[in-house]
């Protein structure tokens, strides 16, 4: 295998190791708790304090993994866990915990050197389904919400904690002997990165869809395993199961949304996505069961795990020069999207007695996410139909009813002469070269009702004067209701094929 070949397999499984890192506060609290006296409002602190630095940390690693390539940003990165890690085995207090939990958010934040570097080694059409293959590394979490209580059952918390040095150590010596040496490099300051595309309305409305998407990802991955135990009292090793059932899922359907992304139109599968999140945030809100819970929980993991392998497959398609930076910017705020779920969660709870509204919450966002997509959706499609007429090489004129001048493109400029501020809001007359009889023109404007469509050859005015010879094409644009709103005339010059009119 080439060592561009090794930099999948080697870069997701540097991020399981990260993710396994991430999510230990969090997976290890009801045992925590035992020994360190924490309220409820703390327990939310901790578990949602990783996710900070988690998420603030993607924008600078996208930019550096840019720059410095993925080997050298995995290796300092893991290194770097180890002191984090340790510190959270021996402390013994609320403040211990925050510190060291504050700095295991660079697990989560290599996530982005992956999406990244990762897309420099495959051609376009398949980086929705590499970069779903790469976010299976978020089995990371699933590993320690799984295998984490059970280890601590047997040997105590603190041993669990210092055995994830392990791993650390080892992909950092794999990254060290194995990563690429070669990877192309992006030197472009971060600053001019970051002005070149903060201004772009899709990098926020992405930024919105991820922190929804795999910000639910985060947030009930750090608030199942307490929250299991304190509502409906399962045992830790329980909670731990349903959980790392929960991350599982999400996770191993991810590639399948990068897949959909790469096969289908990515914002109808986002469409599905917002969907089902606005349905099943809502089954939450009023499930009184552990049953009626779990499905909910299980629709969020589906449409999580999709909506995080598409949504990556429109960063390049919109920033194919940006990628670094956006990939940061977008996976950030993906990360911000798992830190405040929990807080409001708790603070919900602490007001109302139940978790109702802050679920609804969910189901609005959703919603909003929802509606902005389906817009995106049906504004790139006119885009594209503005482009098409925009750059084609005969003259296009669309008129209204009245036969007023609503839209022309630079091919009908280049004939006639007219720019489009001169042509705009004039009847078609103002080509009009005085050859042609009233009976012409009714002739044209009769079969035009009768077929909504006209073909011929006819001779036009350009704006200095000269009369040419044209060949036009005239079709009728219907409303939903059948009635004729527009007309579409299509023109190319064929002067030098009939003798001029002087």
């Amino acid at each position: 295998m080439s060592n561009q070949k090794l930099q999948l397999p080697l870069q997701t499984l540097s991020l399981v190791a990260g993710f396994m890192v991430w999510v230990i506060l969090s997976s290890l609290m009801p045992f925590i708790k035992e020994d360190i006296n924490l309220t409820i409002g703390q327990v939310s602190w901790v578990t949602a304090v990783p996710v900070i630095l988690g998420s603030i940390l993607r924008v600078p690693i996208g930019y550096w993994t840019n720059r410095f390539g993925a080997r050298w940003i995995f290796l300092i990165s893991l290194i770097f866990l180890i002191f984090p890690v340790y510190y959270i085995s021996i402390a013994s207090s609320f403040i211990g915990l925050i510190i060291a939990g504050l700095f295991i958010g660079v697990g989560g934040a290599i996530f982005s050197t992956g999406v990244t570097s990762l897309p420099k080694y495959y051609p376009k059409e398949r980086h929705g389904f590499v970069n779903g293959i790469y976010g299976v590394g978020n089995i990371g979490t699933a590993l320690t919400a799984f295998g984490a209580p059970i280890i601590a059952g047997q040997f105590g918390w603190e041993v669990t904690v210092r055995l994830l040095i392990i791993p650390l150590i080892l992909f950092a010596i794999l990254n060290f002997f194995f990563g690429d040496r070669n990877e192309p490099k992006v030197s472009t300051p971060l600053k001019n990165q970051i002005k070149s595309v903060y201004r772009n309305q899709k990098l926020w409305f992405l930024s919105l869809f991820y922190f929804l998407t795999f910000g639910s990802f985060v947030a009930f991955t750090v608030y199942l395993p307490n929250f299991l135990v304190s509502e409906f009292n399962l045992t830790e090793v329980d909670a731990g199961l349903r959980t790392a059932g929960f991350i599982a899922l999400c996770t191993l359907i991810r590639p399948l949304g990068g897949w959909l992304g790469d096969k289908f139109d990515p914002f109808k599968i986002l469409i599905l996505v917002f969907t089902g999140l606005t349905l099943s945030g809502v089954l939450l809100s009023f499930s009184p069961t552990i049953t009626l819970y779990t499905v909910g929980t299980l629709t969020v993991a589906i449409c999580s795990g999709i909506g995080n392998g598409t949504v990556f497959k429109l960063v390049p398609f919109y920033f194919s020069k940006q990628g670094g930076i956006v990939n940061g910017i977008v996976a950030a705020m993906g990360g911000l999207g798992g830190f405040f779920p929990p807080l409001i969660l708790s603070t919900v709870f602490s007001l109302t007695g139940h978790y109702a509204i802050g679920f609804m919450a969910l189901s609005q966002f959703a919603l909003a996410s929802l509606i902005i997509v389906i817009w995106m959706y049906y504004s790139d499609k006119l885009n594209l139909s503005n482009q098409i007429v925009e750059n084609t090489g005969q003259g296009v004129m669309v008129t209204d009813t009245t036969g007023v001048i609503t839209n022309v493109n630079k091919a009908f400029t280049e004939v006639t002469g007219f720019r489009a501020e001169e042509a705009l809001g004039e009847k078609t007359k103002l080509l009009s070269s005085g050859y042609h009889t009233a009976d012409f023109y009714q002739s044209m404007w009769d079969e035009l009702e009768r077929n909504h469509y006209w073909q011929g050859d006819i001779w036009n005015k350009r704006k200095n004067g000269e009369v040419f010879h044209e060949w036009l094409t005239i079709s009728a644009i219907e409303g939903d209701e059948g009635e004729i709103i527009k007309y579409v005339g299509i023109f190319s010059d064929i002067s030098n094929e009939k003798p001029s009119v002087n």
